[in-house]
C-alpha cells in the first residue's frame, strides 16, 4: 500500500470511529434521558405494594402517570384503599389512584383474603390515606392517559385481574396500537394453578376479560407463575431487606413476613412467590428474563378449568403468537434491583 493509500485508509478508519462513537454518546444520552411512562392497573395486596414502591424508587426509568384499582385479592373498595395507603407510605400521594371495575366482566368475584387477610393487606400498619381516589371511572381514565400522549409512549403494567384493561379496550380499541406495551402478571405455564388446580388468580377472577386483552392485538408480555416461582422471599432476603433500614423497608419486611406465613404453612416452603413485581423489574431490566414469544389462549367456559392459560410453547398449533411469555428470571438479581430502589426511598 503506497503512503497516501495508508494515510487515506486511516483517515477513513478515524472517521467511522468518530461517527461511532457520536452514535453511542447520542443513544446513551437519549437513554438517560428517556424515562417510559407507566400505569399500574392492581388490586393491592403486599406484593402490588412492592411493585409500585419499586416503580417510584426508579424515577430515572420509570414516569408513573397513575394507578387504576380493581377488584381482585380484595373487594375494590379495599384494594383502592390499600393503593392511596402504598402511597402514603411512600410520601408520593400526588400520584393519582383511579378506581375501577368492581367485579369481573361476568359471573362473580373471587377474591383472597385467606392469602392476604381481611383488608387484603394485613400484617403491618401502614400510615392512614390523606387523600382520596380521585375522580373518574379507572378504564376511561387509562384511555384519557393514553391518548393524551403520543403513539408507543405508555406502557401498561398488569398486575390484577384484567377488567379495566378490557373495558378500556373495548371503549377504544385503537388503544391496542397505541401503547407501548402491557405487561402483565398472569397465567402459568408449568406450575398448575394457585386458585385452582387449573389457574392462576388474576387470569381467573375474569377469564373474559384476559382473552380480551390477549386477543387485542396489544404488544403484550405474560410474566406467568413458572417466572415468579423461582422468586421466593426467603428468610436471608427479608433479613437484607430489613437491613436496609427504612420506614418503607421495615413496612415492607413486615407485610412479607405475614404473606410468607401463608405459604410455608401450606406448601412448607422458606419463603412465598414475589410476583408482581416482576413486570416492573422487566421494564426496568429486560436482560434478567428469559422466554419466547408463543401463542396463549384462556379458557373460559369450563368449570373444572376456567382461568386456565392454554400456551402453545412448542408452537404445535397455526395460532400466531400473541404474546412474550417470560418464564424464568435472575431471581438473585431481581431482589438486588428490588433492593437497591425500595433503600432509594429513603
Amino acid at each position: 500500500m503506497t503512503i497516501l493509500g495508508f494515510a487515506a485508509l486511516s483517515s477513513y478508519k478515524s472517521l467511522t470511529l468518530r461517527i461511532q462513537n457520536d452514535m453511542l454518546c447520542r443513544r446513551a444520552k437519549s437513554a438517560q434521558s428517556m424515562t417510559r411512562a407507566i400505569i399500574i392497573d392492581t388490586d393491592p395486596s403486599v406484593d402490588d405494594a412492592v411493585a409500585i414502591l419499586l416503580a417510584l424508587g426508579s424515577p430515572a426509568e420509570l414516569e408513573l402517570l397513575a394507578i387504576t384499582t380493581v377488584a381482585g385479592n380484595a373487594p375494590l373498595a379495599l384494594t383502592t384503599r390499600n393503593a392511596l395507603k402504598t402511597l402514603e407510605l411512600a410520601g408520593r400521594v400526588d400520584i393519582p389512584v383511579y378506581a375501577g371495575a368492581a367485579g369481573p366482566l361476568s359471573g362473580a368475584l373471587r377474591t383472597a383474603e385467606h392469602v392476604h387477610g381481611d383488608s387484603g393487606l394485613d400484617g403491618y400498619d401502614l400510615p392512614e390515606p390523606s387523600v382520596r381516589a380521585a375522580p373518574g371511572f379507572a378504564p376511561d381514565k387509562i384511555v384519557e392517559l393514553v391518548m393524551a400522549r403520543p403513539p408507543g409512549d405508555v406502557t401498561l403494567c398488569a398486575i390484577a385481574p384484567l377488567t379495566n384493561i378490557a373495558l378500556a379496550l373495548a371503549s377504544a380499541p385503537e388503544l391496542a396500537s397505541r401503547l407501548r406495551e402491557i405487561a402483565i402478571f398472569g397465567g402459568a405455564r408449568r406450575e398448575g394453578g394457585n386458585i385452582t388446580p387449573a389457574a392462576e388468580f388474576n387470569l381467573f377472577v375474569d377469564p373474559d376479560a384476559a382473552h380480551q386483552v390477549l386477543s387485542s392485538g396489544a404488544n403484550v408480555t405474560l410474566i406467568p407463575l413458572d417466572c415468579s416461582h423461582r422468586a421466593l422471599t426467603s428468610t436471608p432476603r427479608l433479613d437484607a431487606l430489613r437491613a436496609i433500614g427504612t420506614g418503607v423497608a421495615e413496612a415492607l419486611f413486615h407485610l412479607l413476613t405475614f404473606n410468607k406465613g401463608f405459604h410455608e404453612r401450606r406448601h412448607g416452603s422458606d419463603g412465598a412467590p414475589l410476583h408482581d413485581p416482576l413486570t416492573v423489574a422487566y421494564l426496568l431490566k429486560p436482560e434478567l428474563f428469559s422466554g419466547r414469544r408463543i401463542a396463549v389462549a384462556v379458557e373460559r367456559d369450563s368449570p373444572l378449568t376456567r382461568g386456565m392459560s392454554v400456551m402453545d410453547w412448542w408452537g404445535v398449533t397455526p395460532s400466531a403468537p400473541n404474546a412474550l411469555v417470560l418464564t424464568d428470571v435472575d431471581a438473585d438479581a431481581y431482589f438486588a434491583l428490588l433492593f437497591e430502589r425500595i433503600a432509594a426511598l429513603g
